[in-house]
């Protein structure tokens, strides 16, 4: 009959095997395994740009200004069509806010529409939005164009302020690192209103029309100092 010290003998785990355990090989299958992990830097890349451009936006949309420049871009629902828009008419700040509040409310292709409107007529920090959106999506050539509209005369517009890129640079990686900042995103209610105004266009044109007189004074109640609009 088998004791009992028999079958625990019997059982015990070894703590050793026959095979020396390779110090080595696995550091080297760790580094290995974490250097695959790592996302290619283009990726990083491409994430950084989103980050700043959602950072940027955030900013402009809850400048004291947006929406009173975005109340000058509105006009009645007659006048509606993006074809309507004639440089003359244009307040550009209202086209970078709208751009930008459009971008947050995952409208992109109305948003470049929008920069672009703005960067042609001179905007520079609209033409640094569009840097950032082409490189967040991994387009290279057009982020290097539009990158180039920054830091070069743009429409013999005035030389750009050499603090500008810098600024707007420490602003995002502050942003970045604390997780800090006192520009709000757009609210559930905000949102609405793009939405709104998504559905009141026609056909199958996937481009916003002009901001009306509503989502302006939304927005004038977004930026309100009291602000408790949901």
């Amino acid at each position: 009959m088998t004791s009992i010290d028999d079958l625990l003998a019997n059982a015990r785990v070894p703590t050793t095997s026959g095979d020396a355990f390779d110090v080595g090989a696995a550091l080297r299958r760790l580094a290995r395994d974490a250097a695959e992990a790592i996302p290619p830097r283009d990726m990083l890349r491409s994430a950084r740009a989103g980050e700043h451009l959602s950072v940027i936006c955030r900013w402009y949309l809850n400048r004291p200004d947006a929406a009173d420049h975005v109340d000058r871009l509105a006009q009645d629902p007659d006048t509606d069509t993006p074809a309507d828009v004639r440089e003359e008419q244009l307040d550009v700040d209202g086209a970078l806010v709208f751009a930008c509040l459009l971008h947050l409310t995952e409208h992109p292709e109305s948003a470049q529409f929008w920069w672009q409107l703005a960067a042609g007529a001179g905007h520079r920090a609209a033409a640094y939005c569009l840097h950032l959106h082409h490189l967040a999506r991994g387009e290279t050539r057009e982020a290097q164009h539009w990158i180039h509209q920054v830091t070069d005369t743009l429409l013999d517009t005035p030389a750009p302020d050499k603090d500008f890129l810098v600024s707007l640079e420490k602003m995002t990686r502050f942003v970045r690192v604390t997780g800090c900042t006192r520009a709000s995103p757009p609210t559930g209610g905000l949102e609405m209103e793009v939405v709104r105004l998504a559905a009141s266009g026609t056909g199958s044109c996937i481009i916003l029309r002009r901001p009306d007189r509503g989502l302006a004074a939304q927005l004038h109640r977004f930026n309100a100092p009291d602000n408790s609009y949901g």
